[in-house]
């Protein structure tokens, strides 16, 4: 208990509290631009954090990561560009809200889902690190295959009117996943004799030209006195601008289920916050009540991929925490930062520096309430930005697409990468194909080829493969419950679908 109170109050120094604000200030601003995420910038403060003590410079590292991961959301509702990947399925419900006039209330929704998936998981993180760690441990690529093949197949049925065009779009996103050097044998594939493909198609650039230039080429095909309007304009009704305690009482269980979800992908390490945001939100329409209401403004649809992304963030620190294995690209930047002064994480961690570690912990709560009150003033910046007329933003979207393109790999290919996803997702709309299930086809291919591939020499070198993969009680418990989630899913597809063969009878009759 000593350590605790020693821990609380380092965090709560005026060094370290201005280290959380600044950290916070900075991830917003760099989250809300396409491209320059916090994680570049964290990369190159981390040398400097030498210079400061460890509850100093690892709390303003953190609170970068936080604030990133809102920021992005803002401009992936008003403007329909995620300022981070992980923002892109805050777009798919965000932006129809935004158009209904409640962009402001869309952005709040994001505020609080955000802070609340990031406190869910850091309380996770203080009281049951080594627990999930412990169970994250269990899952191998045999199960990470598992687990993202089930997550493939229910995107493809559950993301259209029309299954044929879901899993279409899902084997199209699979396909741009594959392009690039085979992990094996080094040899390039689908690269069409390009250099620049052999490291594969950027995530950034896909993204940006999905959503934003093909959100640009749609509007563009309006009447030319549409484009004296502003993007997205902002009713003056008072409900339309906050979210009532109602309705966030109608969201508490999405927001609950999706930090557990995040938080449990979070603690898997190699799984990505993108991940998670697209896997919360397709598990929250698969269980909606309503799921034609999601991609047309609903509430659910931000609150889950919002709470899911941020769960991310803290649940990443508990592998790193309790066995010193970071979860991801933040998480490993982090355990960098902590080396340097020092700190080697891992099961002795608590005892040879608990100081610290508790004031780090107080450091991510105060982080959070940072969030929430300069989130507020953040919404209301971009709400200035975005009122000016679409002829002079969509020049400006544009710009800043091909801007951000470049600056991830200084490339002009990944600038000529972003108009023609920009023109794929434009004709994708036009024929009323799905966009989620190429996104998250695309994203998660990489990680279902590596895993499954791994598997199968893993099993190829035993005498027995079926026992390998049998003798693994964590895979045969997803595949049961897989298998039961899958019979659920399919019948309520028949169900759905009956009902409205009924309806239409009826109608005609």
């Amino acid at each position: 208990m000593d350590s605790i109170l020693a821990g609380v109050a380092l965090a709560l120094t005026w060094q370290s509290i201005l280290a959380v604000l600044a950290g916070i200030v900075a991830g917003q601003l760099l989250g809300a631009i396409p491209g320059l995420t916090a994680t570049m910038t964290v990369a190159l403060l981390i040398p400097y954090t030498y210079y400061l003590d460890p509850w100093v410079g690892i709390p303003m590292l953190v609170g970068m990561f936080k604030g990133s991961l809102f920021g992005s959301s803002v401009t992936a509702i008003l403007v329909k560009t995620p300022g981070t990947p992980a923002a892109a399925a805050t777009v798919l419900d965000g932006y129809p809200m935004a158009q209904q006039g409640k962009g402001e209330k869309a952005c709040k929704m994001a505020l609080y889902s955000s802070v609340f998936g990031d406190s869910f998981s850091d309380i996770v993180l203080i009281f049951g690190a080594s627990f999930l760690a412990a169970i994250a441990l269990k899952f191998g690529p045999a199960e990470y295959t598992l687990l993202v093949a089930f997550s493939l197949l229910t995107m493809g049925f559950v993301s259209g009117a029309k299954i044929w065009k879901g899993l279409f779009a899902m084997l199209l996103g699979m396909l741009l996943g594959i392009v690039g050097l085979d992990p094996v044998t080094a040899s390039p594939r689908l690269t069409l004799g390009f250099l620049e493909l052999e490291e594969g198609i950027g995530l950034i650039p896909m993204l940006i030209g999905f959503l934003a230039v093909a959100e640009v080429m749609r509007q563009m095909e309006l009447p030319r006195k549409h484009l004296a309007t502003s993007t997205v304009s902002f009713s003056d009704d008072p409900a339309d601008r906050r979210v009532s305690w109602l309705e966030f009482k109608g969201v508490l269980p999405t927001l609950l289920k999706s930090s557990s979800l995040g938080t449990a992908v979070g603690a898997l390490p190699g799984i990505s916050a993108t991940v998670a945001a697209f896997l919360a939100y397709n598990e929250a329409k698969r269980s909606s009540k309503n799921p034609e209401k999601y991609g047309k403004g609903e509430l659910n649809g931000i609150a889950a991929p919002e709470s899911a992304n941020n769960a991310v963030s803290g649940a990443n620190l508990i592998p790193l925490m309790a066995f010193g294995i970071p979860g991801d690209i933040a998480a490993a930047l982090i355990l960098s930062a902590l080396l340097i002064q020092g700190i080697t994480p891992g099961p002795v961690v608590f005892r040879d520096n608990p100081e610290p570690i508790y004031a780090i912990f107080t450091a991510l709560l105060l982080a959070n309430f940072f969030n929430l009150i300069l989130g507020h003033g953040l919404i209301k910046m971009a709400r200035r930005v975005v009122t000016v007329p679409k002829r002079i933003l969509f020049p400006v979207v544009l710009v800043i697409a091909a801007a951000s393109a470049y600056a991830m790999r200084g490339s002009i290919f990944d600038v000529q990468l972003v108009f023609l996803f920009g023109l794929l997702g434009w004709g994708l709309t036009k024929l009323a194909f799905p966009t989620v299930p190429l996104l998250i086809g695309f994203i998660l291919m990489p990680i279902l080829e590596s895993n499954l591939r791994v598997s199968m020499l893993i099993a190829g070198s035993v005498p027995n493969p079926f026992a390998y993969f049998l003798g693994r009680p964590a895979f045969v418990t997803l595949l049961v419950v897989m298998f039961l989630l899958l019979v659920l899913v399919m019948r309520r597809i028949l169900r759905d679908r009956e009902a409205a063969r009924a309806a239409g009878l009826r109608s005609g009759g």
